[in-house]
């Protein structure tokens, strides 16, 4: 898994910092995780390549969040796109994006689907063979969800001095890798595990975008490989944070250790602040390792 992040600042604009927008690559797969204002310009300047996304999760419908969307949608258009994309995101979404397109008359010359979401507990809304996605409801103003991305477990890899040195028929690798056993040249059968590796352990990654202090998610989001959760403001200003319902360095750190996560990434900074690292220092009082989201700054997860 990569992950790019291409801005993590709260909706208070400012002239080096972006709103929310990341892309997360996983399995062949680059998903684009919100869309906020200037992220098409921010995919440029990163040299993420339009044509591999085609699907986009957005959290919820503030702007910071999601008003990038229709300039991409347009922008994709103009370059000729011919693949489908897929947007998931809450009811309400398709009518807002439509609507502008037709105000604009830019309607797409590809597939624009939409998958609108309104549980209000978690549904897995993307799978295939490598990857599957589900929601992550969060407590939020209006209607969020976070996304989890998780990896399935892959195939084995052969062992092919093992195989070699048991006279295993080349003719059987390809099945042994899917999990068969191996036949040696004079007909004895090999036990699969003795003449293959396991796969990797599958990663996730757990994107918790604008929340108060929900540690409901934590069931859900347990052991994930990396856990990004907005923390808007520092724990000095904490009456902020559950007046506008959103998270501080501390209460993201707290769900970080409840649920044992590889890496705690930080994010979704408020613009009254002067220097990140007071969040990592907050958070480091609870739980660790912990970084920051910056950005341009890339994950390898």
């Amino acid at each position: 898994m990569k992950l790019t992040i291409l801005g993590c600042h709260s909706a208070t604009p400012r002239w080096d910092a972006n709103p929310t927008s990341q892309v997360l690559e996983v399995k062949g797969h680059l998903f684009l995780i919100d869309c906020a204002e200037g992220t098409q310009v921010q995919l440029r300047r990163f040299k993420v390549k339009f044509s591999r996304v085609k699907h986009v999760f957005i959290s919820h419908l503030h702007g910071d969040h999601f008003f990038g969307l229709v300039g991409l949608i347009a922008t994709f258009r103009l370059l000729g796109r011919t693949a489908d994309l897929h947007i998931y995101g809450p009811k309400g979404i398709k009518e807002a994006i439509l609507l502008q397109l037709k105000l604009g008359k830019s309607y797409t010359n590809y597939g624009l689907y939409f998958h609108e979401l309104e549980s209000k507990t978690s549904q897995l809304i993307f799978e295939d063979d490598k990857v599957c996605v589900t929601t992550i409801p969060l407590d939020h103003r209006v209607y969020t969800n976070g996304f989890l991305f998780q990896e399935k477990i892959g195939e084995r890899s052969l062992n092919i001095e093992k195989a070699r040195e048991l006279n295993i028929e080349m003719s059987y690798y390809h099945k042994i890798k899917q999990g068969a056993d191996g036949i040696t040249k004079d007909g004895k059968t090999v036990p699969n595990t003795l003449i293959t590796f396991d796969p990797p352990a599958p990663k996730s990654y757990a994107y918790c975008s604008d929340t108060a202090y929900f540690p409901e998610i934590v069931p859900q989001i347990t052991k994930a490989t990396a856990l990004y959760h907005e923390t808007t403001f520092l724990d000095k200003d904490h009456h902020l944070a559950e007046k506008t319902k959103h998270s501080t360095a501390k209460e993201a750190a707290v769900i970080a250790k409840k649920a044992e996560v590889g890496t705690l990434i930080l994010g979704h900074y408020s613009g009254r602040y002067n220097s990140l690292e007071s969040f990592r220092s907050e958070a480091q009082e609870i739980f660790e390792p912990v970084q920051l989201a910056e950005d341009g700054k890339v994950f390898d997860i």
